[in-house]
């Protein structure tokens, strides 16, 4: 049964009362405290002068007087920083101390883009900093891959590995971005790659990544530290003075499950992540978290980015394509995201939609249809701002960072409120505002205001368009459907063709 389904999940007991990072104030980089001055300078030539509240409330519990103590689970909207606020404690944790390199933090996340853009945040801070960044998503074969991540010594003089003793091999980076299929292909297969150095574990998307299998990745990842990481030993440990660089401290002198000033596990640290963090507790007892610690953005599950602006614009089915063309054509020139039920209503909404004549916005298409390096490509392009409007499966809703996208429309109304956060958190990202439109008839009305009581930003205020505009499109969507049948007939003839024209 899907979660959302469910009516009386049992909550967890250090789920029950979380630490509000909304309480956190922006922190600008010239208060925050031991930030390394190579971090500091890598994150002003990103154009960042200051962390976000979910940012501060992680360099606290990692850098600060939290020292990772505890497993750190987070909930906070999309768009509010997480992926720095992980990235920055683990570079400054894994400064250089010696020649030798080992794989010391793993980030898993559920798509190839997704580990792409995390990826590029990570080589952004510490490649200044002498660490090294890998990726592991599958975009070419294991044996390929794996040579990018560990050094075959002999590999020049054409030495066979399977003769070479595992202490011949050294990773060649400090940090791993990976996928977890693919992970889990180099942990069996790869000779030289291993975990057992590893000291931090963040599970990006958790609530996805426990949902589904992908391999057993999580079980194969935790029994691959296991030897290295056990419960002896370990030194260092928190420091109240830290806490006088915040303007605003929740976790003074915390005695909950670890007492401020113990030393801390020789043990792998994990941060846990997402938008809609699952409260399962069937699928969170998966981690073995040590001592967890609950961050979340507000008391409710489901929150919606500060500054968006939720619109439901009612038409009939029958013509929902001439009113999403009108939407389109209101909105001008903004960049706008397009979602979609499913990979096919996809790809059919984007043939469809290039098959108005006159209509003069560049419309293409983002689905697990097409292959990763024309989806990869068709990203990169709308980043660039090359074409103004993309159609997407949900495909698109997991973390994805395109800046400048102004509009959300949900042209199918998401079944669960967690679809359309996700959706939703595409736009009005870092403090900028955003709107989301979605279109309905007057029969999903009802469902669509139970659907918005989940979340903490319940209103949602109708959204009408210029009457001579949609009359204007009428005859237009006629023709278009009409060229649309003869791509389908066309297509069923020659079945090869699935591009997007």
């Amino acid at each position: 049964m899907d979660e959302e389904n469910q009516r009386s999940v049992p909550v967890l007991p250090w789920m029950r009362h979380p630490v509000d990072v909304t309480r956190c104030e922006q922190l600008s980089l010239r208060r925050v405290p031991f930030l390394d001055r190579r971090l500091k300078s890598a994150l002003e030539n990103m154009e960042i002068s200051k962390l976000f509240p979910v940012q501060v409330a992680l360099w606290q519990e990692t850098i600060g007087p939290g020292n990772f103590e505890r497993d750190l689970c987070i909930n906070s909207p999309t768009g509010s920083g997480k992926t720095l606020a992980y990235a920055l404690p683990i570079v400054q944790k894994l400064l250089p101390t010696s020649t030798v390199k080992c794989l010391r933090a793993l980030v898993v996340v559920p798509t190839r883009d997704l580990a792409l853009q995390v990826k590029q945040v990570f080589d952004a801070i510490a490649l200044p900093l002498g660490l090294r960044v890998g990726l592991a998503v599958g975009q070419s074969s294991v044996a390929d891959e794996i040579s990018s991540l560990v050094y075959l010594p002999g590999e020049e003089e054409g030495v066979d590995p399977g003769f070479l003793s595992p202490f011949w091999f050294q990773s060649k980076v400090d940090i791993l971005v990976a996928t977890p299929g693919r992970l889990v292909d180099h942990v069996n297969l790869s000779r030289g790659f291993t975990l057992k150095h590893l000291h931090y574990l963040v599970v990006d998307e958790a609530d996805r990544l426990l949902r589904e299998d992908y391999q057993s990745w999580l079980p194969t990842v935790l029994k691959s530290t296991q030897s290295s990481n056990n419960d002896d030993g370990g030194s260092g440990g928190g420091d109240d003075v830290f806490q006088l660089g915040f303007p605003y401290s929740p976790w003074s002198r915390r005695t909950c499950g670890v007492e401020r000033g113990s030393k801390p596990h020789s043990r792998l640290a994990k941060v846990v992540l997402s938008a809609t963090l699952t409260r399962d507790p069937g699928r969170l007892v998966q981690l073995n978290l040590h001592h967890p610690l609950f961050l979340s953005a507000g008391k409710m599950r489901y929150r919606l980015p500060e500054n968006l602006e939720s619109f439901k614009l009612i038409c009939e089915r029958k013509v929902k394509p001439l009113y999403l063309v009108a939407l389109l054509k209101s909105l001008g020139e903004e960049k706008c995201i397009v979602f979609t039920r499913s990979v096919d209503s996809t790809h059919r909404l984007c043939k469809l939609m290039n098959c108005f004549e006159d209509l003069q916005i560049d419309i293409k298409e983002y689905s697990g249809r097409q292959h990763q390096r024309v989806r990869s490509k068709t990203l990169n392009e709308f980043r660039k701002g090359q074409f103004q409007v993309l159609v997407s499966s949900d495909a698109m809703t997991r973390g994805m960072d395109v800046e400048g996208v102004r509009n959300v429309i949900n042209y199918d109304m998401p079944k669960y409120i967690k679809t359309y956060v996700h959706r939703a958190g595409r736009t009005a990202r870092a403090g900028q505002n955003g709107r989301c439109f979605t279109l309905m008839s007057n029969d999903e009305v009802g469902r669509f205001k139970r659907l918005m009581k989940k979340a903490e930003a319940s209103a949602c205020l109708e959204h009408t368009l210029p009457s001579h505009l949609i009359e204007e499109l009428h005859s237009t969507y006629q023709s278009a459907l009409s060229k649309l049948k003869e791509i389908i007939l066309e297509s069923r003839r020659k079945p090869k063709d699935k591009s997007c024209q």
